[in-house]
């Protein structure tokens, strides 16, 4: 028997999706992130049960319980020692604004990466306290990981994250993100090509903007993933050209693109990601936003009294 009170959405805009309204009349909002996670995910030096497995070089890595996986170890140490710069650099030289999804205790390790951050004026948003399962982690441990990357994020920063992405979420990341009480959006979804609302606290709107994980260098790391960096530059491209056209037709969307720094930060994957955004800077009314721009422009013009 099919329940009334299924706690899943799976309507969202249906048939006609609501126009945007994106600055400029824009076809296509353009939205990258750069995730810094390097030495904030599992390690033994922390404590954890085991090393590390997840998006690197080594594709089908195991986690090594109670043992340190140096090859896994110096492959993540790539992405903070010199991938960063690679993709800092870039961005930079082409006056690109991105987020940054931080994993607060990544950052407090390397403190001259979040002074290249701020100098540059990129969005922080929090990636969590540390890169781990919180679907293995009680409430309680959550919630003290979810304060606790708030307040050592605003001491690193100097300002609080507006947004957040677990990356790795529990059934009560979500709740306890809208408890926290100070995030304008959450992106722990990939659920539409637009920002959402979902019932909050107190039946108040909590904003949903939905992040991607096939438009993502992560699949240089999975099985049928890309292979090259050409691979990479058609699938976004592709994504890119049916988006900016459905927006040209009246239904104007948003793109995120998911970059990694020991992934992308590669030399022979930069290559691509430049050529991908040499591609779009070719295009006119194309606004390329940080997410909080996202969040502040859909809370003024999209948000609802009550669901």
């Amino acid at each position: 028997m099919i329940s009334a009170d299924y706690p899943r959405n799976l309507i969202g805009y249906g048939r006609n999706t609501p126009d945007p309204k994106w600055p400029g009349d824009a076809r296509i909002a353009v939205q990258f992130v750069i995730n810094y996670e390097e030495g904030g995910e599992s390690s033994i030096l922390d404590s954890d049960k085991a090393s590390e497995s997840l998006l690197s070089e080594i594709v089908g890595a195991q986690p090594w319980p109670g043992q340190r996986n140096l090859n896994m170890e110096s492959i993540y140490e790539y992405g903070s020692r010199a991938g960063f710069w690679r993709l800092w650099r870039m961005f930079t030289d082409l006056g690109v604004t991105t987020t940054v999804y931080g994993v607060t205790s990544a950052m407090a390790r390397n403190p001259e990466v979040v002074a290249a951050m701020k100098e540059a004026g990129w969005e922080i948003a929090s990636h969590g306290y540390r890169w781990l399962e919180y679907k293995d982690f009680s409430e309680e441990e959550e919630r003290k990981h979810v304060l606790e990357a708030v307040r050592l994020h605003t001491e690193l920063t100097g300002e609080r994250p507006y947004g957040m992405y677990q990356g790795k979420p529990s059934d009560n990341t979500l709740r306890l993100v809208m408890e926290e009480g100070g995030f304008l959006y959450s992106s722990d979804s990939y659920a539409d090509d637009l920002p959402y609302w979902v019932k909050g606290l107190k039946d108040d709107p909590f904003l949903i903007i939905p992040y991607t994980l096939d438009a993502n260098d992560m699949r240089f790391a999975t099985p049928q993933g890309f292979n090259s960096g050409d691979q990479f530059f058609t699938y976004l491209k592709d994504t890119f050209d049916v988006l900016y056209q459905e927006g040209a037709e009246g239904a104007a969307k948003m793109m995120s693109i998911g970059l990694h720094c020991r992934l992308v930060g590669r030399p022979g994957r930069a290559a691509a990601l430049r050529r991908f955004i040499d591609y779009v800077l070719g295009h006119e009314k194309v606004w390329i936003p940080q997410r909080v721009e996202i969040a502040r422009h859909w809370h003024e013009h999209h948000k609802p009294e009550a669901l």
